[in-house]
């Protein structure tokens, strides 16, 4: 493949854009590991939908947190299939991976409600 004739950013036009952070510790730290970058990356935007659901006052009874973040979404904002998009939720899932996401099902035909935990409220790592 041939490179494209992208241009040089020049002065502050760097800072004009949005962008999705994936925290550091996550791509350093062992217990994260196994985390496909894939599933780093959904994290990283589970975590900017935090922001909707603040603002939103989306807060169950104990105060916490929760978006709403569907299939479609996944499979438009990653570019993958519905398979892909369920394999990823799955790996950050607390039932079937690491335990960053809980989600909590509604009932047929309402949206699953899907709380992001922090991924830095671990112990250290022992040596």
């Amino acid at each position: 493949m041939a490179a494209l004739p992208f241009p040089y950013y020049d002065g502050y036009e760097a800072e004009q854009y949005a962008f999705y952070r994936i925290p550091k510790l996550m791509l350093e730290d062992e217990r994260f590991r196994g985390v496909s970058t894939d599933a780093l990356l959904l994290y990283g935007l589970l975590l900017d939908r935090m922001t909707l659901s603040r603002k939103n006052g989306w807060m169950d009874e104990n105060g916490h947190l929760f978006i709403y973040y569907t299939a479609d979404e996944i499979m438009a904002k990653l570019h993958c299939r519905s398979e892909k998009a369920a394999k990823l939720m799955a790996e950050l899932d607390c039932k079937k991976g690491i335990g960053l996401i809980e989600r909590v099902s509604h009932g047929q035909g309402k949206p699953t409600m899907i709380y992001v935990k922090k991924f830095s409220g671990l112990p250290p790592p022992e040596r």
